[in-house]
């Protein structure tokens, strides 16, 4: 029989009931998961089967849990202590209950007229992740659904205040490291920018941007009739962690007036406790700061942030408004932007209330000490894997230990490529195995070396709920 939409409380007490036994006993058992579930060709064929067809009169909740529990099975264990893949994050429970209480209550914070009070919870946390980040009290930043947002939104906002209306953007151009994240390029042409002129720089042997080769980038594309417009860096890549020089990088934009943009969606949490903020050095001198609260804060998937040094940036390049928004004016005092006057979104899912109820609930204190310890396990983590028959990539800068099988041994018979096909051979062998006794889940890229690209395994420690023993 199908419910009402407008449940009775009886009803509502008794969904309430069901759903929240079965989210304690997956959390209960969480730490039994193997580090990846069903995934790949046999994942997309136990989906179909699994898959209901839409009813008329619906389903019983306890069916559909019980099938929500064979689909989450169907995914790598993103949230359990062995995955080690990609850039892991594990979701907090508190930021679960935090998505309950604003769905229900189901506020328009797009604009912060319309809801002041839970506005001002987000534009709190704002304020105080910009004052943690170097900030000054112009600072501030909108909650995005990721980093690849968060950084189209820096690009736009470097765009508008680099050129005027009538510039040509055939022209504008912006400088990135060969390590740089592929939201990069992509956000660089949703911006309107030429794909050519998404310049990218070298690194030096720790995968670092060269200032070097960046100078001279610039200089030739000025003599060829481009315009910089920015540089985007890195605190923390994705393939290894490494962290671009940050203050000789804000000494050359400040220098050419170029819009300094550094993207830590992976590193750029870990400025909050003591060993990140040192090895984060000059990250509070960019104009922008891409990072994401579902990696280094540990919240769901869906919760980026950029910050930047002057709100008034983002005002400049989002603030538009129509003629039916009038009724929510005001000017009042103790008024504060919203994030439709400072980013491209108008309705939008409360975010801020996921990150505000942790901060909360917790203190801050457990969050500094969480990101020291991943960073002192991923040192432990490095300094075993150096121990055993294989090659470290590179130096561990923050939580992401890159290494790959030892290349064959040389002889005039092999050249580069045969070598590279068999080191990648050996390496792909290695991760196999790692990752098929189920206990933690890697990932693997691809670094230079001299005989080309080789696949390097990557183990990335993020998630709260890993342990020394997972290590």
């Amino acid at each position: 029989m199908s419910k009402p939409l407008a449940l009775d409380t009886t009803e509502r007490e008794r969904l309430l009931e069901q759903v929240g036994d079965w989210v304690l006993r997956w959390l209960d058992g969480l730490y039994d998961h193997p580090a990846q579930g069903t995934t790949g060709s046999l994942g997309f064929s136990q989906a179909r089967e699994l898959s209901l067809p839409f009813s008329e009169t619906g389903y019983p909740m306890r069916l559909l849990l019980e099938r929500l529990g064979s689909l989450s099975s169907l995914a790598l264990e993103t949230a359990g202590p062995g995955y080690l893949a990609y850039v892991p994050g594990g979701g907090l429970f508190v930021s679960a209950l935090a998505d309950l209480i604003a769905n229900a209550t189901n506020r328009f914070t797009g604009i912060a007229a319309a809801a002041p009070g839970f506005a001002r919870l987000e534009h709190d946390v704002l304020r105080w992740l910009a004052s943690e980040f170097g900030y000054g009290p112009e600072g501030g930043g909108i909650l995005t659904t990721g980093g690849s947002q968060a950084n189209l939104c820096a690009i736009v906002a470097a765009r508008e205040r680099a050129m005027d209306g009538d510039a040509d953007l055939r022209r504008a151009t912006i400088y990135t490291s060969t390590q740089a994240h592929g939201s990069i390029a992509k956000s660089a042409r949703v911006a309107g920018l030429r794909p050519t002129n998404v310049r990218l720089v070298d690194v030096d042997e720790a995968l670092r941007m060269s200032v070097e080769a960046l100078t001279t980038l610039v200089d030739e594309d000025i003599a060829n009739g481009l315009e910089p417009m920015m540089v985007v860096a890195a605190a923390g890549t994705t393939n290894t962690g490494a962290i671009d020089p940050l203050d000789a990088l804000a000494d050359f934009c400040e220098a050419r007036g170029l819009w300094l943009h550094v993207d830590g969606a992976y590193g750029g949490a870990f400025v909050l406790c003591p060993t990140g903020r040192e090895r984060l050095s000059g990250q509070q001198r960019a104009d922008s700061i891409t990072f994401d609260p579902h990696k280094g804060l540990f919240l769901p998937y869906g919760t980026g942030c950029l910050l930047v040094a002057n709100t008034a940036d983002l005002k400049h390049a989002f603030g538009e408004s129509g003629v039916y928004l009038a009724d929510l004016a005001t000017s009042s005092a103790d008024a504060f932007s919203g994030p439709s006057e400072m980013g491209p979104e108008l309705s939008r899912d409360f975010r801020g209330l996921r990150l505000w109820l942790p901060l909360m609930v917790h203190g801050i204190g457990p969050f500094r000490a969480t990101l020291e310890s991943r960073l002192s396990l991923a040192s432990h983590l490095a300094e075993q894997v150096a121990q055993l028959p294989v090659d470290i990539a590179a130096p561990t800068s923050l939580t992401v230990v890159a290494f790959r099988a030892k290349p064959p041994p040389s002889s005039a018979a092999r050249t580069s490529a045969e070598r590279l096909v068999e080191r990648d051979r050996r390496t792909s062998l290695i991760l196999a195995e790692v990752n098929g006794a189920g206990r933690v889940h890697l990932s693997s890229t691809r670094l230079p070396t001299a005989d080309g690209l080789a696949l390097t395994i990557r183990a990335c420690v993020v998630s709260f709920r890993t342990r020394p023993e997972d290590i």
